[in-house]
């Protein structure tokens, strides 16, 4: 079984990795979609809005990815507290697109 410090540690790694490569991620799609706006137009502006999405989305995948880890270890209360905060943020999106 591993430790308090140990589980601590793994979900720092999981959550800097998440955020590094989504990041990476998302500013090439930018920058891809900016390249390509001259060419194509429209698309390439989609295409850079799809990036700035992606930004967005970062937080969110970060809450879900704590959620599958605190499930993971038998943590239910950070687990209930992750659901909880996805939960207002898709109420959220809910109002915001109404």
């Amino acid at each position: 079984m591993k430790t308090d410090v140990a589980l601590a540690a793994e979900l720092e790694l999981v959550l800097g990795r998440l955020l590094r490569y989504g990041t990476w991620l998302a500013s090439a799609v930018i920058a891809a979609g900016l390249a390509l706006g001259p060419v194509v137009g429209a698309t390439g502006n989609r295409i850079a809005t799809t990036g700035v999405v992606l930004f967005i989305l970062l937080p969110v995948m970060r809450v879900g990815a704590m959620l599958i880890f605190f499930v993971r270890a038998r943590d239910y209360r950070l687990g209930a507290i992750a659901a909880l905060v996805l939960l207002i943020i898709f109420f959220s999106y809910l109002v915001g697109t109404r």
